[in-house]
């Protein structure tokens, strides 16, 4: 079992990291962001992954993303080597596999809600089920506004509409990078219990990288970083707990 595994439904984890090394660079200018991290996260779980200011979160996510490629290790999803593609079965496995949530948005101002939302099976060629639609945009709260353009939306339905759309392929997994840092406190928790509730009532997995205790204290489990490793996990997390420990991580 590998470091911070977490228990859950269906065979073997969501997505797995064995060993994984990430170096940028060579001789005095090498950097290492990763070394030998192993770490899995269970299918129908929601987990914050954090750690001190350098501690490798954004390297981790861009490897298990199958955004960049580790320089040693292996990342699985479900049964996938990512090492075994080639980067365009890796591009289809992204848009077909993977849900992806950034602070951002990213959202095209062109375009309508459902527009936006059905964006990636676009992408793929596939043709949007306007049942699956109905339903994703009745789940974030978004089903009176699909005709609306993102400008029209505030920040909180923005982020509604970037969820909407990682969850519209039935990823394996949704990654979520500091999903609430662009949002304020209330919306963001509002955007928090909804990635919750879909792990909890619909069995999706979630995994979001955060600097934010309270925003971790939302996942059922943290997985703490540090010096591009596994430093510890915590179930069931509270803010304060979240806090205290990154307190000690920031100290070591």
């Amino acid at each position: 079992m590998a470091h911070g595994e977490t228990g859950g439904a269906g065979p073997g984890p969501a997505v797995e990291l064995r060993a994984v090394g990430r170096t940028y660079g060579r001789g005095a200018g090498e950097v290492v962001a990763l070394r030998d991290l192993s770490v899995a996260f269970a299918r129908g779980t929601f987990t914050a992954v954090m750690g001190p200011s350098g501690a490798g979160k954004s390297t981790f996510l861009h490897c298990a993303a199958g955004l960049d490629r580790p320089t040693s290790g292996t990342v699985r999803l479900g049964g996938t080597d990512l090492a075994t593609l080639d980067e365009a079965r890796l591009t289809m496995l992204r848009r077909e596999r993977i849900g992806f949530v950034f602070q951002a948005y990213n959202l095209l101002n062109s375009l309508t809600v459902a527009e936006n939302i059905t964006l990636p099976l676009l992408l793929a060629g596939r043709t949007p089920d306007p049942a699956r639609l109905a339903a994703v945009a009745r789940r974030v709260g978004l089903a009176d506004r699909l005709r609306h353009r993102p400008a029209q939306l505030s920040g909180g339905q923005q982020q509604r509409v970037a969820i909407a759309r990682a969850l519209i392929t039935r990823p394996e997994v949704v990654f979520a990078d500091e999903p609430t840092g662009a949002l304020d406190s209330r919306t963001g928790r509002q955007v928090l219990g909804l990635l919750r509730e879909v792990v909890e009532r619909d069995g999706d997995t979630v995994v979001m990288v955060t600097h934010d205790p309270v925003a971790a204290s939302y996942a059922q489990r943290v997985v703490f970083l540090a010096d591009g490793a596994f430093a510890e996990a915590m179930d069931a997390p509270t803010p304060d707990r979240v806090a205290a420990r990154m307190t000690r991580l920031e100290e070591w």
